[in-house]
C-alpha cells in the first residue's frame, strides 16, 4: 500500500488517473444510450440499434490506432483537437436527425472517439518505472473499472427516468470536455519531455538500435542490391510493389511476436468478459432472478478491483497470457452455478483476474513498443480488445441460444483457453525463428 501512496502523492500521476477516468465515463455510458434512444424513441427494432453500434465500434476499431499515431507524429495538444469538436458536434447531433443519418454519425463519433485509453497508458509509461508503473497501469485498471459499472447503470437510468437527448448530449459535451482537459493537463508521452521521468530506453529500444547497427555494418554489397532494386522499380511494377511492402514492413517493425501476444490477450480479453456478461444476464434471466444482476456484479467488478490493488503490490511481472489463461480457466466452473449466489461466488474466482490481465498487458506492452510507435501500439490494443468485445457477444448469444447460459459460460471460456494456448506455441515459434535470423545476420557482418 506504500507504494500506492508514494504514487497517488504524485500530482502529475493522480490528477492523470482522475481525469481518465473522468474522461472514459461518459463513453461507458454512450453504447447503451444509443441502443435505448434507437429502440425507445425512434421504435428500432434490436437489429436495427445494434447495426448503428456496430458502426461505431468498427469507427472506434480503426480510428484507436490511427489516432495514437497522431499524437506519436503530431504531439498530444495538437491531436486531440479534431477529437473536442467532434465528440460534442456528433453527439449532440444524433438525438436530432433520422435513423439514416445516424448510421454515419455513430461511424465518425467512434472514428475520432477521444484516445482516453491509449494517452493515460502512453503517459503512464513516461511518468512511471519499473515496480512503480506495474502498480499505477493496476491503479488505472481499477479505475476503468470502476467507470464500466457506473457508466452503463447511469445510461439506463438516465434512458428511463430522464431523456435519451439529454443523455446523448451530455456524452457529447463531456466527451469534449475529457478531451479539453487533457489538452490544458498536457502529460507527457515521450521521453524527452520535461515532466518525463523514464529518462531511459526500454530494453526494446536497445535490441532495435543493436540490429539497426547490424543492418548498417552489413557488406555493401547488400545496399548496392536494395539500390538497384530501387532503381528498377522505377521500371518495373513488381520492384515499386516489393519497395512498397519493404514501407509497409518497416512502419510495422515495432510488431514483434511478443506484442502480438499482447493484443491477443486484449482481444482475450474482451471477448471472455463480454461472453461472460451474456452469460450471467441470461443465467439470471432463466432461474426468473434477473433483479439480481447488481449482486452478481458487485462480486465480479468488486474481486477484480481486490485482484488489481494485489497485482499492484507484486514485485514480480506475471505474463499477461497466463493471467489469462488463468481467467478463462476459472470462467468454466461458473457452469455449475444453480442460483444468484453460487453464480455471485463463482464469478469472483475469475474476476480476481481482469484487473491483473488488464494492467500487465498495458505494462508489457508499454516495455516492449520503442515510445515514438507507443501511442499507435496503444491504439492498436484498444482496437484489439475493441474486437474481442464484438466478436464475444454474438458468439455467447449463439451458445445461448443452442445449449442455455451454463454451456455458455463452459464454452466461451473453452475457446479462451485454446487461444491462449495457440498464442503460447505460436510466441515460442517465432522465438527461435527471430533468434535463428539474428544469428545468421551475425555470421554475415
Amino acid at each position: 500500500m506504500k507504494r500506492y501512496g508514494q504514487i497517488l502523492r504524485q500530482p502529475a500521476i493522480s490528477g492523470l488517473l482522475i481525469l481518465g477516468m473522468v474522461a472514459r465515463l461518459p463513453h461507458s455510458a454512450l453504447s447503451m444510450l444509443l441502443l435505448l434512444h434507437l429502440v425507445l424513441n425512434l421504435e428500432q427494432t434490436w437489429t436495427s440499434a445494434g447495426l448503428v453500434v456496430a458502426l461505431m465500434t468498427v469507427g472506434i476499431a480503426i480510428g484507436a490506432p490511427w489516432r495514437g499515431n497522431r499524437v506519436d507524429a503530431w504531439g498530444l495538444r495538437r491531436a486531440l483537437i479534431p477529437s473536442i469538436v467532434i465528440e460534442v458536434a456528433v453527439w449532440a447531433t444524433v438525438p436530432h436527425v433520422p435513423l439514416v443519418w445516424i448510421y454515419p454519425l455513430a461511424f465518425i463519433g467512434g472514428l475520432f472517439a477521444l484516445p482516453v485509453f491509449s494517452v493515460v497508458r502512453t503517459a503512464l509509461g513516461v511518468l512511471t518505472t519499473g515496480e512503480q508503473r506495474r502498480s499505477a497501469f493496476a491503479l488505472d485498471a481499477m479505475a476503468t473499472e470502476l467507470v464500466f459499472i457506473v457508466g452503463p447503470a447511469s445510461a439506463g437510468i438516465i434512458a428511463t427516468q430522464l431523456d435519451t437527448t439529454l443523455g446523448l448530449t451530455a456524452v457529447g459535451i463531456l466527451g469534449s470536455l475529457g478531451g479539453l482537459g487533457l489538452y490544458i493537463l498536457n502529460p507527457p508521452t515521450r521521453t524527452d519531455d520535461p515532466k518525463a521521468v523514464a529518462k531511459r530506453v526500454n530494453a526494446h529500444e536497445e535490441r532495435l538500435g543493436a540490429e539497426a547497427s547490424l543492418v548498417a555494418a552489413a557488406p555493401a554489397g547488400v545496399h548496392e542490391v536494395e539500390g538497384e532494386l530501387i532503381l528498377a522499380g522505377r521500371k518495373s511494377a513488381r520492384a515499386r510493389l516489393a519497395e512498397r511492402g519493404r514501407k509497409v514492413k518497416s512502419n510495422f517493425s515495432w510488431m514483434s511476436a511478443s506484442v502480438l501476444a499482447v493484443f491477443i490477450v486484449a482481444g482475450g480479453a474482451g471477448a471472455l468478459l463480454t461472453g461472460t456478461e451474456v452469460s450471467i444476464v441470461a443465467e439470471l434471466e432463466m432461474q426468473g432472478n434477473p433483479g439480481d444482476l447488481g449482486l452478481v456484479f458487485l462480486f465480479w467488478c468488486g474481486f477484480s478491483l481486490i485482484g488489481g490493488l494485489a497485482y499492484g503490490m507484486l514485485d514480480k511481472r506475471i505474463s499477461p497470457l497466463l493471467l489469462l489463461l488463468g481467467m478463462a480457466i476459472l470462467t468454466v466452473p461458473m457452469y455449475f452455478a444453480t442460483d444468484t449466489w453460487s453464480l455471485a461466488l463463482l464469478s469472483a474466482l475469475p474476476g480476481l483476474l481482469v484487473a491483473p490481465t488488464l494492467s500487465a498487458a498495458s505494462e508489457w506492452l508499454t516495455d516492449l513498443v520503442a515510445e515514438h510507435r507507443r501511442g499507435e501500439a496503444m491504439g492498436w490494443y484498444g482496437s484489439a480488445m475493441t474486437a474481442g468485445t464484438s466478436l464475444g457477444s454474438p458468439v455467447t448469444g449463439a451458445l445461448v441460444d443452442l445449449a442455455g447460459p451454463a454451456v455458455a459460460f463452459a464454452g466461451i471460456g473453452m475457446i479462451a483457453i485454446l487461444v491462449v494456448l495457440i498464442a503460447l506455441v505460436a510466441q515460442q515459434i517465432r522465438r527461435r525463428v527471430h533468434r535463428s535470423r539474428k544469428r545468421r545476420l551475425e555470421s554475415v557482418v
